[in-house]
């Protein structure tokens, strides 16, 4: 089981800069991250319903804990436009000591 206040990276893409803040926003101000990163747009290829498909995308970083994840989640399907949005979770296993408990000391506030 990991521990509820390991750091996680969350990665999703999103078709427009409005939904990029909408959900940014939305993460910080409920304290479900502690920061949200908002890239330049790019472009994403891949099958949906058998046809191959290009969308440009704006990718967002986010940084949380294993504690926020299941709300943040909920939070991002809640916010995101796609019917199957792209939400993948990566363990931080490393990283600025001081960076990693600044995360963890937003969330817990």
């Amino acid at each position: 089981m990991s521990n509820p206040e390991s750091i996680l990276l969350v990665l999703t893409n999103v078709p427009d800069t409005d939904t990029a803040n909408l959900i940014a926003e939305t993460l910080v101000t409920q304290k479900l991250a502690a920061c949200v990163n908002i890239l330049s747009a790019c472009q994403s290829t891949y099958m949906w319903e058998g046809k191959l498909t290009r969308a440009n995308e704006i990718p967002l970083l986010i940084k949380t804990t294993q504690l926020q994840y299941h709300a943040l989640q909920d939070a991002i399907i809640k916010a995101h436009p796609y019917e199957l949005p792209e939400i993948i979770s990566i363990n931080v296993d490393g990283g600025l000591p001081e960076y990693l408990q600044w995360v963890s000391t937003q969330l817990s506030a």
